[in-house]
């Protein structure tokens, strides 16, 4: 089954949480929090996808577009 990843900013703690789910499930299991300054251009990545989702008129090209930034900085953050 595939899952998808899912990202949030932990502002207190300064930190980015990654979370998975499967496909059509609304189960949500922890991943990772990766400290900002472990992975400041991933932090900053996700804090803009927030932002995103906050504006009034969501751009869901713009948002799937930014959402694949955040994966694949989140790949290559695990290598």
């Amino acid at each position: 089954m595939k899952k998808t990843i899912l990202f949030a900013i932990d502002e207190p703690r300064a930190e980015v949480l990654v979370s998975e789910s499967a496909q059509g499930s609304n189960a949500i299991q922890p991943v990772a929090r990766i400290p900002r300054n472990e992975n400041p251009l991933l932090y900053d990545a996700v804090s803009l996808l927030t932002r995103i989702t906050a504006a009034p008129n969501i751009d869901t090209a713009v948002f799937k577009a930014m959402d694949k930034v955040c994966g694949l900085m989140w790949e290559k953050h695990g290598k």
